[in-house]
């Protein structure tokens, strides 16, 4: 197990490997394997690459993310309603996102997602179509997922889908499933085997709801 310093050294080099990010903009504190990363930067795709940056890093069990975003002069003009045309404009683009599906709301550079898309896949497209607007500070994706077919969730077929999946080891992974919700308990590897079982389930037909509560544990 990874000291402090030794977590500490290690998110620090992720990020200053990630081209797009400034390292000397970013701070990181560990404590426990809980990283939290302060700063300032002037992009919103920034502090997001920040963040997933830490979370690849082996040792991670958590992330607090503290970084705020300032863009310059001449992009502190932009307003809410322009946000919003931009927003409105990189959603209708995609391909992915069903049109007239989701509500935006700007304020002071903040932009909520809201709606109902049937697949999780859907609601992923429209965050990451907002990530790369000039003038955005922060985003709440707070689109539901729900699915026309009302059939109920297949906890064997989640299972298979899980062994599947060179990247994850499902042996200490529980799969509840009730309704259209479901809940994965247990523990795994790394940071990115609990978001790439969390994308899994959420692929199976039916599911509305997933409670990822999977502990990471490093040998």
């Amino acid at each position: 197990m990874k000291n402090n310093s030794e977590l500490q050294k290690d998110v620090q080099d992720a990020i200053k490997w990630e081209p797009l990010l400034n390292a000397a903009e970013i701070g990181v504190t560990v404590k426990d394997g809980i990283v939290t990363l302060t700063g300032t930067v002037d992009d919103y795709f920034k502090k997001t690459e920040a963040e997933d940056a830490a979370k690849n890093v082996a040792g991670v069990k958590a992330v607090v993310e503290k970084i705020e975003v300032k863009y310059g002069s001449g992009w502190a003009e932009k307003d809410d309603n322009e946000i919003a045309t931009e927003v409105v404009n990189a959603l209708n683009w995609n391909g992915r996102i069903p049109n007239d599906k989701i509500k935006v709301k700007v304020e002071k550079g903040w932009v909520s997602l809201e709606g109902e898309v049937q697949w999780y896949y859907q609601k992923q497209a429209a965050k990451d179509a907002v990530n790369n607007l000039l003038g955005v500070v922060r985003v709440s994706n707070n689109i539901t997922i729900k699915h026309e077919t009302l059939d109920q969730i297949e906890k064997k077929d989640i299972e298979s889908a899980l062994k599947r999946n060179w990247s994850i080891d499902p042996k200490d992974i529980m799969v509840k499933a009730s309704d259209h919700k479901v809940t994965l308990t247990g523990t795994v590897k790394s940071w990115y085997q609990k978001d790439e079982a969390e994308k899994t389930a959420w692929k199976a037909p039916g599911v509305w709801m997933v409670d990822n509560e999977l502990a990471v544990e490093y040998a």
